[in-house]
């Protein structure tokens, strides 16, 4: 697995839009305040031709033209690490005008996105055995005041919040671990935690585009421990360790079984270590989260399964015909005899752990807290 360099101080953030641009509101103003944001922090900025588009449909431009920019951002030694400017719908359009060789072959860049931007993560990973960092987006950098969420994803790419950082003593557990069994445990290590409320529903809008999350709900993890779900502060502690993959199931399924589905191989090449699979949904409901869990298990991708990190499903909060959101995981990761957490902050209904995509994971649940250790390991 290979890893981007963080992004130096007075570094270059570069910004793509292979989904959803920044043409409209409130998604426009909250990009500019971001970057102004940045600009006071001393980095320089190199936005992509497609970040202010509105021509395409489902995503910003052409797919053309979004695989054209994504690519050469990518490659460009004009900037350090890239920052998707939104989410959207049809980025999988694009896959077909990028040159996956070139970028398979490139030094490694930090690209972070999520939502449609699955699309990028999951690939550099599976394809390019490249590490990413599936986060926020560039737009939700523009709030007022910053969700510590967000603080947190953006270390990932500066290496602020790395194992031996004097403000941000983290990862000791995992890299302890590493070095009783023998194992490689000098690289860097970050930690992520979960958050104590999240949001039903946000105030972002055209007239408050600078709006904070509006965290309404008190986070209530849900455990499966083979013989039933346990709630909050009755999960007793647990730890399992793996390499970290998944993304937005909506992107997921419709990538499994096409020229670009190199899961299996990138499972066979990480068995060893196991997969910890993090998965959220969009505008999957109850049942079709259940059918992407079918498809993803008979297509073979939960073999070597170590455990699963599930997402609040956007679309998928509430029970349909007597199924809910958890029964609609458990059908079949809950016969995988491994752990299962429920509820967690991934994905659309925010705030969201960023999740280095490919790292070394090790996770640890107790009560209703949850910690993530990712490991940058080869």
């Amino acid at each position: 697995m290979k890893y981007g360099e963080f992004l130096p101080e007075k570094g270059t953030i570069g910004f793509v839009a292979p989904s959803f641009g920044v043409n409209i509101e409130p998604y426009k103003s909250a990009f500019e305040n971001a970057q102004r944001r940045w600009k006071r922090q001393g980095y320089r900025l190199d936005p992509g031709p497609n970040c202010y588009a509105g021509e395409g449909v489902g995503i910003s431009n052409t797919p053309e033209k979004c695989g054209k920019e994504l690519t050469e951002y990518y490659l460009s030694e004009k900037n350090d690490c890239l920052i998707s400017c939104g989410g959207g719908e049809l980025m999988c359009e694009i896959l077909d005008y990028m040159d996956w060789d070139a970028i398979a072959g490139a030094a490694p860049k930090w690209y972070m996105g999520f939502s449609d931007n699955t699309n990028m993560t999951y690939l550099l990973a599976t394809i390019c055995d490249t590490a990413s960092v599936y986060g926020p987006n560039a737009a939700s950098f523009g709030m007022k005041p910053q969700h510590k969420s967000l603080k947190d994803a953006f270390s990932i790419l500066t290496g602020t919040g790395r194992q031996g950082d004097p403000e941000r003593q983290v990862g000791q557990d995992l890299r302890a671990g590493l070095e009783k069994a023998g194992k490689p445990g000098n690289v860097p290590v970050f930690r992520v935690q979960g958050y104590p409320k999240w949001e039903r529903e946000g105030k972002k809008d055209e007239e408050n585009p600078l709006a904070g999350y509006h965290l309404t709900e008190r986070r209530v993890l849900k455990f499966y421990d083979g013989w039933t779900i346990v709630s909050g502060a009755g999960i007793p502690e647990t730890v399992f360790e793996g390499r970290l993959l998944g993304g937005c199931m909506d992107c997921l399924v419709n990538l499994l079984g096409t020229c670009y589905d190199r899961t299996g191989d990138f499972l066979e090449k990480y068995k060893e270590d196991g997969i910890i699979w993090f998965l959220e949904a969009c505008d999957l409901n109850v049942f079709a989260i259940r059918r992407a869990m079918w498809q993803m298990e008979h297509a073979g991708w939960f073999r070597y399964v170590k455990g699963f990190l599930i997402g609040r499903p956007l679309s998928g909060l509430d029970p349909m015909m007597n199924l809910d959101r958890y029964q609609a995981v458990l059908d079949v990761a809950g016969r995988k005899g491994v752990p299962v957490v429920m509820d967690v902050d991934l994905g659309h209904l925010p705030p969201m752990m960023p999740m280095i995509t490919g790292s070394y994971a090790a996770v640890r649940v107790s009560g209703n807290d949850i910690c993530v250790d990712m490991e940058l390991r080869p």
